[in-house]
């Protein structure tokens, strides 16, 4: 049967509490995620590296959690397997600790490599989770997951200025207690699932693409939100990765301050997640993703030329505009593809991270070469990609309103 209905039984009710663990769970998750980027000026410092080495160091977490998400969906799609949330989460407790301890460079790699492991395992599953959880509001389900996760990479840069630089490299050990917590969470997470009869294999009749687009049509449409994340993603890449190098640069900000507005803006990404899913079920994600992206192209053409208080409220506004549009592209997929939520899960938020991490390698190699500020002024022109939002269909009879046709 196909996940794609037209609006959820009266009995279906959406289990907050359930959503709201895996919120948590999210945010434990992707904040020790968040703690790598934070840290690039303490390892930029302590180990001698060069921008190119940072990119390759994002490149090296964010590509091994690209390539085994979808995989790891599509294994869960026929295979549900809840109880390997703890191991994920454990694998990045792992990754945590090799780089609180780690004595050179190639240790730094290995503790990006477990903890894009830990991410590659969590996000498919427990993306599943929250669409089993949403009662039929399906962009409520993937804000309320997202937004845990975006809140968590926000807190990254708060716990790097005041935790781990007074402190020191070695002060991320401290938060293995919060990666043994999550651990215990996704435990409970998965005995609900379990109980509710989630955790079965896809029915071999559920529909594999949405009943009313040929395959053609929907192979076109997942190409367009694919190059859509890319241009969220590469342009959020150069924030995350170069941001506060960029206002150390041209502002002469601290590292502490430059911290602080780098918590700015993800905190504006993390209330722009809550925004974009609710309202694409309101009103249709199509317009959602229409303003997300291309709507931001004044701000971010504007970015490179304003001073200080400019920059901060334009990075805020970007980041709330382009996060609203990922619950939106997600469930966008999810409903092209019903019979496949593990994958086109995995597919996406994998899609996003190997994005990030190409991205910031590629920034990292023209930061190098041209300078930081060339590089805020070639990404500037990346929402214009939203363009390409015109290519996707009007999903009809699935509670969805005709939008920017």
């Amino acid at each position: 049967m196909s996940e794609t209905v037209a609006a959820p039984p009266k009995a279906a009710r959406t289990a907050f509490s359930v959503l709201g663990t895996i919120s948590f769970c999210h945010l434990l998750n992707d904040m020790l995620q968040s703690l790598l980027p934070a840290i690039y000026p303490i390892l930029k410092g302590g180990y001698d590296l060069s921008f190119a080495q940072i990119g390759l160091l994002t490149l090296t977490y964010q590509v091994t959690a690209s390539l085994l998400q979808p995989l790891v969906g599509l294994y869960t799609d026929g295979r549900p397997t809840p109880f390997a949330l703890p191991v994920g989460m454990g694998a990045s407790l792992l990754g945590l600790v090799t780089l609180a301890f780690a004595p050179n460079y190639p240790a730094l790699l290995a503790g990006g490599v477990l903890l894009g492991l830990g991410s590659s395992i969590f996000h498919p599953e427990a993306s599943r989770m929250a669409r089993a959880a949403s009662g039929g509001a399906h962009g409520l389900a993937q804000s309320v997951f997202q937004v845990g996760g975006n809140f968590g990479s926000s807190l990254g840069p708060l716990l790097a200025a005041f935790v781990v630089l007074p402190r020191g490299q070695t002060s991320l050990a401290w938060f293995a207690f919060a990666a043994l917590a999550g651990m215990v969470a996704l435990t409970g997470l998965g005995h609900w699932y379990r109980r509710n009869g989630h955790a079965r294999p896809r029915a071999r009749g559920s529909a594999a693409r949405h009943p009313d687009l040929t395959a053609g049509q929907v192979g076109r449409a997942m190409t367009v939100l694919g190059l859509l994340i890319l241009s969220k993603y590469l342009y959020l890449a150069s924030i995350t990765s170069y941001y506060i190098f960029y206002l150390i640069h041209r502002f002469g900000l601290s590292t502490q301050s430059a911290q602080l507005c780098l918590f700015v803006f993800l905190a504006a990404v993390a209330t722009g997640t809550v925004i974009g899913g609710p309202i694409g079920d309101r009103i249709g994600r199509k317009t959602v993703i229409w303003v997300s992206i291309l709507g931001v192209l004044p701000f971010t053409l504007a970015l490179p030329y304003v001073g200080l208080p400019g920059t901060i409220a334009l990075s805020a506004l970007i980041g709330l505009l382009l996060a609203s549009a990922f619950p939106a592209i997600v469930v966008f997929a999810q409903e092209l593809m019903p019979g496949r939520v593990g994958m086109v899960s995995g597919l996406f938020f994998g899609l996003a991270f190997g994005t990030g991490g190409i991205g910031a390698a590629a920034l990292g190699l023209l930061a190098d070469r041209m300078g930081i500020d060339f590089v805020y002024e070639v990404c500037s022109f990346l929402p214009l990609l939203g363009l390409l939002t015109a290519f996707l269909p009007d999903l009809r009879g699935s509670g969805w309103r005709k939008a920017g046709a």
